[in-house]
Order: C-alpha cells, then sequence, then structure tokens
C-alpha cells in the first residue's frame, strides 16, 4: 500500500485538500480526529494530563476544556512539549493501528492527514510527503479568520509549528494554496496522476 501524508501549517487550508481526496473516496486517516478519539479509547489519557497541569483545566463533568486548555498550551513550548509526551505515543499507536487495518483490507492507496507530520517524524514512515503551502500573509489572515481570534493568539498557534518554509524541505509534493480552489484542485489531481502510476510500478 502507498502511505501518503499530507501536512501544511494551521491556516494553510489542509482540511480543504483532504475534503477533495475524501470526494474522491480515497482512504484517509485523519490526525486530528485520531487526537479527540484518543480521550474516550484512552480514558488514562485525561487523568495524565489533569496530573500534570491541574483540575482546572477541567469541567464538572470531568471534561476537557479544550479551548481554554489550547490558549494555555500555545503560550509555552514547554507546556506544549510536556503535552504531546503525554498523548502522542496514543496518537502515533492508533495512527498505525488504523493504516495496518487498511493495509489488511488491500488497500492500494492510503493519504494520512496531519498537521504536525513532520515535527512528530511521521513522514519517515510514508511513502510521499504532501506539503499544503501557503504564504505567511494569508495563514495569519486565514488563521485569524477561521478561530475568530486575535493576532496574539494566532501568532502563538502559528510558532507552535515548524515554519512552512522549512517543511518545504521534507516534501516531495507542494501544494500553492493561495490561489482559487480550482488551481488548487488542479493542482491536486496533478499529484493523484502521479502517485496512480507510482502504485501501479509498486
Amino acid at each position: 500500500m502507498l502511505k501518503v501524508g499530507i501536512t501544511g501549517g494551521i491556516g494553510s487550508g489542509k482540511s480543504t485538500v483532504t475534503n477533495m481526496l475524501r470526494d474522491k473516496c480515497y482512504p484517509i486517516i485523519d490526525a486530528d480526529i485520531v487526537a479527540r478519539q484518543v480521550f474516550i479509547i484512552n480514558p488514562q489519557v485525561l487523568l495524565q494530563i489533569k496530573d500534570e497541569f491541574g483540575c482546572e483545566f477541567f469541567d464538572a463533568e470531568g471534561k476537557l476544556k479544550r479551548k481554554e486548555f489550547g490558549k494555555y498550551i500555545f503560550k509555552s513550548n514547554t507546556r506544549r512539549e510536556r503535552l504531546e509526551h503525554i498523548i502522542m505515543p496514543f496518537i502515533i499507536r492508533e495512527i498505525f493501528q488504523r493504516i495496518q487495518a487498511l493495509e489488511e483490507d488491500n488497500c492500494k492507496l492510503c493519504f494520512l492527514d496531519a498537521p504536525t507530520l513532520i515535527e512528530n517524524n511521521l513522514h519517515t514512515s510514508m511513502d510521499i510527503t504532501i506539503l499544503v503551502w501557503v504564504n505567511s500573509d494569508v495563514q495569519i489572515q486565514r488563521t485569524m479568520l477561521r478561530d475568530a481570534i486575535e493576532i496574539d493568539e494566532t501568532m502563538d498557534k502559528i510558532r507552535a509549528q515548524m515554519p512552512m518554509d522549512e517543511k518545504k524541505k521534507f516534501a516531495d509534493f507542494i501544494i500553492d494554496n493561495g490561489g482559487s480552489i480550482e488551481n488548487t484542485k488542479a493542482q491536486l489531481d496533478l499529484i493523484i496522476m502521479q502517485l496512480e502510476r507510482l502504485n501501479v510500478k509498486i
């Protein structure tokens, strides 16, 4: 099975590309969805977060206050690294279990949608890496509009990830998503054509 990682910075429009792939009925493992499901699959994760960061980020029902906790985490690289140390092993294990399940179903091509694909070295387990890229101005504007947040919080989120120009060094394909939807789709279609040709050779 050809394993293709898709990544990009916050506000790059990676989900737009992923939705195009869904429309084409390709199997996609979404790392953000896996991250949310990990809390249900592995309840001990919440207990570890509570032990590490305190009870103030949990409501009366014991549910994580995601927005408040997220703002707290993105303010500090040290906090973010402490959280990743807790949660990433569970996320990575679940991702690879899902990849294995697709292989067992004889899928020929699958996509892993992961914003921190490169930061967490998941790209080394992929056959191909696609970067969805936009320039910094577009990234800032889109993030502020999408999340309805101010510039300071936006920059905290952007700085928490590897700069997109740095990610270019690890990408086999780059989709410039700063233009029209039609332009993005045309770039993706060309990449898919090459991937399917590569898959036939494999």
